[in-house]
Formats: structure tokens, sequence, C-alpha cells
């Protein structure tokens, strides 16, 4: 059975604009992109669906988030002292008063944000991965879950390496068609060394995707550079051995074997041209995550030198407790703004820049370049379609205009993930919203306590 979807306009983004455009889909496939009378030739007992003034255009990639902490929006934005202070509040939070179901709800209701907002893929990283695979299942959103590792002690790296080897095995039986499984070293100040090199060295010999956090902030720096700063005390009053390496962070992890993997970095903040040479060298990727970094007060990643050196560069809204919403166009508009206000030698970034990252340039980022995120034939259906007919997007004279600068998630109509309307006119027919909204609840009063 073909499916024709329509509108005022077909947005591919890996080519030109159609106008009066449509997509033929048959089961999870897109067979068909092009005019809507061109289409109705082609597919003439096709079911048909009309949007009329809206666009049809690849689902967003989320190429970095932490759906189980949706439960902590807002929990931690009055927390005095710096990052370090942030993350420990946070972690201890999720690790003395949420149980294994609050992560599965919390998760599940993050997936229920992010299918609303027409995200239809996320790159995971969730220290109980098993939640959140179970809340990509629950849901039918897209995704890799990246299973987090911590250990700063090198000390213990052998033991902690095995219980995320242990870890692993179960999550990879529960893959399916639309949920894989990667690792994930959380960070270069939370994992030491040779726990990288033995996660790098297991990532390789299992074909397994890796992410991890990367020259996000001040602190880090510091620790690795001079060996200074709030990390480099933590270790010192936890009693953990420290050489300075006296490098970037991306040199770093280039040093322990990590690029070796093509990971996906997180933030990538602090990172200068030579950083960059490697980053493009290594065919590594980049999430970028704009208003995550900004609301931290970590600084503004180069995101318009990512876009100049065509590095697989995705945006991500990392979790809604440094971020507060999973709102990709918001993402992205945030993404672009920011970038231009930082010089004027950048005002050449355009809409079109920022809408690639967040579709196809997110694809090129967490390794699916030519399966999610554009508009093809023989690309998953994989789409969301956004209403262009609201009083604060007309009039509209370029839709991706319309859709960058005038446009939020809250535009969103539809979400289709490998065929299925997983949410249309408001409703996500296959979720208890009610249930979920109720747990929500149970759990900010458990954190507030």
């Amino acid at each position: 059975m073909t499916t024709l979807y329509s509108a005022r306009w077909v947005l591919p983004v890996s080519s030109k604009a159609i106008a009066d455009g449509a997509i033929a889909i048959e089961g999870t496939v897109i067979v068909g992109v092009g005019s809507y009378a061109e289409l109705t030739h082609r597919y003439p007992e096709a079911e048909r669906k009309s949007f009329g003034e809206a666009a049809i255009l690849p689902g967003f990639i989320n190429a970095h988030s932490h759906l189980e902490l949706t439960a902590m929006r807002g929990f931690l934005d009055r927390v005095e002292g710096d990052f370090f202070s942030w993350l420990s509040r946070l972690t201890v939070a999720r690790l003395e008063r949420m149980t294994a179901d609050d992560l599965r709800v919390s998760a599940t209701w993050g997936a229920c944000e992010a299918l609303k907002a027409g995200v239809t893929y996320v790159a995971d990283a969730s220290d109980s991965a098993g939640e959140s695979m179970n809340a990509l299942r629950d849901t039918g959103l897209r995704g890799t879950v990246y299973q987090e590792s911590f250990g700063p002690d090198p000390k213990l790296a052998k033991e902690k390496f095995a219980k995320l080897s242990e870890k692993i095995a179960k999550l990879r039986s529960r893959q399916t068609s639309l949920v894989g499984v990667g690792v994930s070293p959380h960070a270069p100040y939370t994992v030491s060394a040779p726990q990288l090199e033995m996660i790098s060295d297991f990532a390789l010999a299992e074909q397994l995707p890796l992410m991890m956090h990367a020259a996000e902030s001040v602190a880090e720096r510091m620790l690795l550079a001079e060996g200074r700063g709030s990390f480099a005390q933590g270790f010192a009053s936890r009693g953990i051995e420290w050489s300075v390496p006296a490098v970037s962070s991306i040199k770093y992890l280039a040093r322990h074997g990590v690029l070796r993997t093509r990971p996906l970095l997180a933030h990538c903040i602090n990172v200068d041209a030579g950083d960059l040479d490697i980053i493009a060298e290594t065919q590594t990727s980049i999430a970028h995550c704009p208003k995550s970094n900004a609301k931290l007060g970590h600084g503004r990643a180069p995101f318009a030198e990512f876009v100049r050196r065509n590095l697989p560069v995705g945006l991500g809204s990392d979790s809604v407790a440094s971020n507060n919403t999973c709102d990709l166009l918001e993402e992205a508009r945030f993404a672009l703004l920011s970038a231009r206000g930082g010089s004027e030698q950048l005002i050449n970034l355009e809409a079109n820049d920022a809408l690639y990252s967040v579709t196809v340039g997110g694809a090129r980022a967490v390794g699916l370049a030519g399966q999610i995120g554009d508009l093809r034939e023989g690309c998953q259906a994989d789409f969301a379609v956004v209403s262009l007919a609201g009083t604060h997007q007309l009039p509209s004279y370029d839709p991706v205009s319309a859709l960058i600068f005038s446009s939020s998630g809250r535009d969103v109509v539809m979400t289709v993930v490998a065929g299925r309307e997983l949410y249309r006119d408001g409703t996500l027919p296959d979720v208890d919203e009610e249930r979920l909204r109720a747990r929500m609840n149970e759990i900010r009063i458990e954190l507030a306590a």
C-alpha cells in the first residue's frame, strides 16, 4: 500500500525545495519525492493525506541527549557554584532519588517530547541504558543508546570496564531495527586514561559506535592543560593520582586511542585550529549543543568553522536539565543566531546551514547518512510535517527561513518514524500520556523533597 503525503512545500534538504510537493511511502521506505501532480500520476491508487500550508521535511536528528534526565527539567536552575557543583548535584539526585522505573518514565516522557517536536532519532547517552532503550521501544522513536561508563581512578579501570562489557552484552540482545547500542566513556575528567583505551579497543573490536563529552568546560581545559581547577581538586580530595598531560581535550583523546573509533564528540567548545585539523583527519563527528553550552556558561563552540570545514556536525539538545526543552528547531535557530552574533564575518551562515545540521548533517554525525535525515527514494520514511500557517509565521517568503527563524517544535503537526505515524495533531496514540504525566509529578515531588 502506497501513501502520499503532500503539502505546500516539501524540503528534501539534500536537494531543492519543491513547491506543492509530495512524498510517497511504502512500508518503512520513501519510494517517491516530487511534485504532487507527478506523484499522483505515478501512484494513482495511493491513499492521499494533504497538510496544506505546511512543510514536509526529514525528521530531526538529536545528536546528543540524556532522556533519562527529563525529570530534572528546571531542577538544577538555581544551583550555586561552578560546573563541578552542578554535576555533583545532578549525580547525587539521580543515584539516590530515582528508581529504575523513575528513569524509564523520565526517558519515555523525554521521547514523547521529542516526537511532538518532530525528532525522529536520538543519540542518547545514558547511565541506565536499559531504561532508555525501553523508552525508545515504548514510543517507537529511532535511536542509538550509548551506555555510559565512569571511573576516574586508573586503579579501578579493569573493574569498571568489566562492568561496562557486561552491560553491553545484555543490551545488544535487545537491539531492534530502530534501536541500537553504543558505548560512552563519559568525559576526560570522569574516565581514566587506561579505561579510555580499553573502551576504545572494545568499541573497535565489537563494532560499536562511541560517543563522549569533550572540550566542554573551562574546568576540563584547566585539568588537562594545567592540572588545576575544580576537577583537579576533586581528584586530590579522593586520592586519585593524576599526571597532567598538558594538552587539549582533543589531543588527549587522540593520544589514548579514542579518535580511532571515529567517535561522536559532544560540545567541542574549547577547540583550536589544530584540534579541528585532528577532528577532520580522524573523521570524528561533533554534536553541537549551543543552548546547553550557553545556559551552563561554558562558552560558544565555533559552529561557523565546523560548517566551513564541512565537518560532520549535528545539533543536540543535551539533557533538559541543562536546556529545558528538546526542540531542535529552536536549537537550530539559537545555533545560527549565536554564531552570527560572534563576528560580522559569520553573517554568511544561513538558515539552510542550520536546517542541514539538524537533518542531513545530523545523520552524517551519527553515522547514518543516506538512511535518515533526508527525503530521497530509498531512505527510511522518517519525516516531520510542520505547519507554516501560524500568525507568527506569515507572511512567508521562503520556507526554510520561516522554519528556522519563525517556527518551533510546537508547530509540528505530524511525526513519522519508519512509516508509522507516531504523533499527529497533538496526540501520541500509542502512549498513555496521562499515566506518564502523573508519574512525572510523583518523581518531581520526590526530587524536590
